[in-house]
């Protein structure tokens, strides 16, 4: 039989030793990455639903509305906020612009 370990007492133990360490440091990872996940899926289930319409703001003094974009259009800018439909047509109508990529004035059916 093959047979690898040390022959001495002393040494056994030692390897022994470090196993055990090796272990407790691998079983606190797990448990570290077990939390990780289970604090990213209850995120996952917490995330507010996303908005049907979202209407992305200038800068400057008011803040104006520029461009109108359908929910999860990754064309919106990071200054925005989210609108019902019947403010989404209203600014649509009033002039405000419609987004290229997501064109909510399609899915609204607003007619140039």
């Amino acid at each position: 039989m093959f047979d690898d370990l040390p022959p001495d007492l002393a040494r056994l133990l030692t390897l022994r030793v470090w196993h055990a360490m090796w272990l407790q440091r691998i079983d606190t990872k797990i448990a570290d990455l077990q939390k990780r996940e289970a604090e990213q899926e209850q995120g996952r289930k917490n995330r507010p639903q996303e908005p049907d319409w979202i209407v992305e703001l200038g800068i400057g003094n008011g803040r104006p509305p520029i461009e109108v974009h359908a929910g999860g259009c990754y064309a919106a800018g990071k200054r925005q906020r989210p609108v019902p439909r019947d403010e989404a047509r209203r600014l649509l109508t009033s002039g405000v612009r419609a987004c290229t990529h997501c064109k909510p004035n399609a899915q609204l059916r607003i007619l140039d």
